[in-house]
């Protein structure tokens, strides 16, 4: 059982407005006459607002025109670009984590970022990020799977709301808010490919046999790539229900082709003969025989919102999504004369591939309306993601010529289903202003299943003494073993309260609670205390003080898998294993729980005409983080096992809550309007995020550790690094949007600051220095149907130090020549032309 969560007795101040890049003076003002303010309900808090500013949090909107103008072709890349403590990192050779990035925000995990849809949670992707790429260890909602014509705004609110919202919400909530127009509608049709010269990694000319009867090379200046090339199309259409409802359609469908950065491979692909002599087949060989780059994707996305007034009093509302996406990537190219190759099968080698196809799908329906003076909102949402893996291009080593080259590997699915039921009203308690009060429960249920793959995919084929063969399973990626298979489920059941009230007409206070049971791990309580002050006209102050929670998830607490792994020719069994299996109670696991923070933040606002300034101090305390542990193996360590029954696996790694990590941070914004006159208009934005993450504990050994000895470690240096400096230290964004008459002209600068690549040692670490990425638009609108629009993202094609310079050489770092915890891409400069219709 958890120990509750509660509140701290003081309070910070904080800023009196979000960072959006739409807020003008103007909107801080109470409506008048001629002052009509649209009335909208923003993510963090359940009262209705006249304007973001009221808010006693800091909540960024991003509207759609940004949306449509920010050159960006899926939902992570537009937010990485207009909010400054987001951040979507690359990924390379990295399974199936290259075919569903996970972005963070705060720089904090993936998972500790709540996504809703229309104000209701939205289910996370099936996939576990099991390779070293920044969201080790997490699983997250796939933000890309959500089409950006079906968006009308998104509410980007940075701060914890566990006490509001529920799990997962301790850097903030994102909450995509669906179009709901009755009419008209819009299509737009995108292309664009990379155009770039590889910085640091030549071009090869010529492989020759030098002097000494061994490989040489001639190469040539900086590569140039034309790849990548992408197509988009994009809708939008509004129906009108009769004359008290609407239906609004969008679809999208994305081809992305793949991209390769891979650098030369000068390795010898071919054994030599018995004199010593090179393989007259090595000055012919694919020396780019790697893809390291963007994985190849079809993506195809559907969504609807659609409501209906029966009466006065009754609202009928429905929103639901399909997607589905069918990838491929590469692999580490296998070599002719590798062990895990068969020339007779490959005489030249084979790079493998990853294949995947994902089907997303989600239902939501509900009623809001009056009963009384209370207002009430009941709903139920169902999602479901099925990750299916596959390999191509393969083999199954052990099973010698007759392997198969295609497998079918198994799939992971998630599914959520969640009834929601919240009332609200206000209350006259004698104090200076009626309390708004909103009480909830809510009901979830998850279950995570792993199905397995096809025999081929996992089996090792043996020798007559029960000895492996050669490599077992599909090479690249081994299938899921009926061992390996689960299914879980759980479900919790939440009770939350929310109390707002002005104690003067300047002074507003917010405090929420929520109680959570879960069946599987206990309960906890939550609180948050918010405030904000107006000053004068031009100043406000808030702040906001929280705790929070996320409960493990269930990929976390019951994910298995058991694969084949060679070093020199020696085949280990690697299992990643539920904390309650012997194999992980032999070494120590214990039991997950939830992890519990402490947020607080506090800032201001300023405005004066058209400037506008806006700035967030933060800091996050999150004990028992979840993540998972080293690789233990060992001599001491098998012997463990096979006491606890566990005879066939060499190497362990489990779960667990082992370090406790501070984040500290700043967000500014600061935005400018101009009126040039005849010269059209001119708006200017600067926002910056200053980020710090350390971690702050790491435990002790557990006892069945500790009595190995000190090289015996389940949290080391390098996991610790990946945390701190894995993900920006600074990033600016700067936006500069020009329009006069049909012209419009859209400029972006992101600064994302140094990351770190790191190793088991500080001097194998790789730094990636800070670097400037500008992005370009120009559009110009025929008429109010038609706009078309040129542009180039990371105009300048930028690209972090290549892996040679940076670290020293070594094939693999050719091979490979940029670092994949790049903040950035690193495909280079897209360019790409966009026409839409507006109708």
């Amino acid at each position: 059982m958890l120990r509750p969560s509660t509140l701290a007795a003081s309070i910070s101040l904080v800023l009196g407005a979000a960072a959006s890049f739409q807020i003008n003076a103007e909107e801080s003002q109470a409506p008048t006459a001629s002052n009509t303010t649209e009335v909208i309900e923003v993510t963090g808090t359940r009262r209705s607002l006249r304007s973001v500013a009221e808010s006693t949090v800091p909540v960024d909107v991003i509207s759609m025109d940004e949306i449509t103008s920010s050159g960006q072709l899926e939902l992570s890349q537009v937010l990485t670009t207009l909010v400054p403590s987001f951040n979507f990192p690359n990924s390379q050779l990295a399974d199936g984590t290259d075919h569903a990035r996970p972005a963070v925000l705060r720089g904090l995990a993936p998972d500790h970022t709540l996504v809703l849809i229309n104000g209701k949670r939205r289910h996370a992707s099936a996939l576990l990020n099991l390779n070293g790429t920044v969201g080790r260890g997490s699983t997250a909602v796939d933000l890309n799977t959500i089409p950006t014509a079906a968006i009308k705004r998104i509410e980007v609110l940075r701060d914890g709301a566990a006490a509001q919202y529920g799990s997962d919400a301790i850097a903030g909530v994102i909450n995509i808010v669906l179009n709901d127009a009755d009419e008209g509608g819009n299509l737009s049709v995108t292309y664009g490919e990379y155009d770039t010269q590889m910085a640091g990694s030549p071009q090869l000319l010529r492989t020759y046999e030098d002097a000494e009867g061994n490989l040489a090379f001639d190469k040539g200046a900086d590569r140039e790539l034309n790849d990548g090339g992408t197509t988009t199309i994009s809708g939008n259409m509004g129906f009108a229900l009769g004359d008290n409802g609407f239906i609004n359609v969008a679809a999208e469908l994305r081809n992305k082709q793949p991209t390769n950065r891979s650098g030369i491979d000068e390795r010898e692909q071919y054994a030599r003969d018995d004199n010593g002599k090179l393989d007259p087949r090595e000055f012919s060989a694919e020396r780019y025989n790697h893809r390291f780059g963007k994985a190849d994707i079809e993506d195809f996305a559907l969504f609807y919102n659609a409501g209906y007034t029966l009466n006065s009093e009754l609202d009928l509302y429905s929103f639901g999504s399909f997607s589905s996406r069918d990838g491929n990537s590469g692999g580490f190219f296998r070599r002719p004369q590798d062990s895990r190759n068969l020339t007779d099968v490959y005489p030249d080698g084979f790079l493998p591939q990853i294949d995947t196809e994902v089907r997303d799908y989600s239902f939501a329906v509900g009623a809001k309306g009056d009963a009384g003076d209370w207002q009430y909102d009941i709903s139920t949402n169902y999602g479901l993601n099925d990750f299916g893996f596959g390999v191509s291009n393969s083999l199954n080593t052990s099973m010698g010529a007759s392997s198969p080259t295609e497998f079918d590997n198994g799939a992971l699915v998630y599914s959520q289903l969640l009834v929601n039921a919240e009332a609200k009203t206000e209350l006259d308690l004698g104090l200076y202003d009626s309390v708004f009060v909103t009480l909830g429960s809510e009901y979830r249920r998850e279950t995570y299943e792993i199905q397995a793959g096809e025999l081929a995919s996992y089996q090792t084929v043996l020798d007559a003494n029960g000895q492996p063969v050669a490599a077992g399973g599909a090479q690249v990626l081994a299938g899921f073993s009926p061992e390996s298979a689960v299914d879980e489920s759980r479900h919790n059941i939440a009770l939350f309260a929310e109390l707002d009230t002005y104690l003067t007409t300047d002074w507003n206070l917010v405090l929420a609670a929520r109680y959570e049971d879960y069946s599987d791990f206990g309960s906890t309580l939550t609180g948050k205390l918010a405030t904000r002050y107006v000053v004068n006209d031009q100043l406000s102050l808030r702040g906001a003080l929280s705790t929070g929670f996320r409960a493990p998830s269930l990929a976390q607490t019951s994910y298995k898998s058991i694969a084949t792994v060679f070093e020199d020719g020696v085949p280990n069994e690697v299992g990643l294993y539920p904390v309650d299996t012997p194999a992980a109670v032999a070494l120590g696991a214990q039991p997950l729980e939830a992890e519990e923070s402490v947020n607080l933040t506090a800032g201001f606002i300023y405005t004066q005409n058209a400037f506008s300034l806006t700035l967030d101090a933060y800091r996050i305390d999150i004990d028992d983080r979840i993540v998972m542990s080293e690789n233990l193996s060992g001599d001491a360590v098998e012997q463990i096992l096979q006491q606890a029954g566990e005879f066939n696996v060499q190497r362990v790694r489990y779960f667990t809550n082992a370090i406790d990590s501070r984040t500290q941070g700043v967000d500014i914004v600061a935005t400018y309007r101009f009126d040039l006159a005849d010269y059209g208009d001119l708006n200017l934005s600067a926002a910056l995020n200053l980020n710090d993450t350390e971690v702050t504990n790491v435990k002790a050994n557990p006892t069945e550790l500790a009595a190995l000895g000190e090289s015996y470690q389940y949290f080391a240096r390098r996991e610790i690094e990946r945390f701190e400096s894995g993900t920006p230290d600074n990033k600016w964004n700067l936006v500069a949007n020009w329009q006069r008459e049909q012209w419009q002209v859209m400029v972006k600068a992101t600064r994302y600051g140094e990351v770190t690549d790191p190793s088991s040692t500080v001097e194998k670490d790789e730094v990636l220095d800070a670097k400037w990425i500008t992005d370009l638009e120009v559009a110009y609108r025929v008429n109010e149907q038609w706009r078309f629009a040129l542009g180039a993202n990371n105009l300048f094609d930028q690209y972090p130090q290549d892996t040679v310079s940076n670290i020293g050489f070594s094939n693999f770092n050719q091979i490979f020549p940029y670092s994949a915890f790049s903040a950035y891409s690193t495909d280079g400069r897209f360019v790409y032309g966009k026409v839409s219709f507006n109708f």
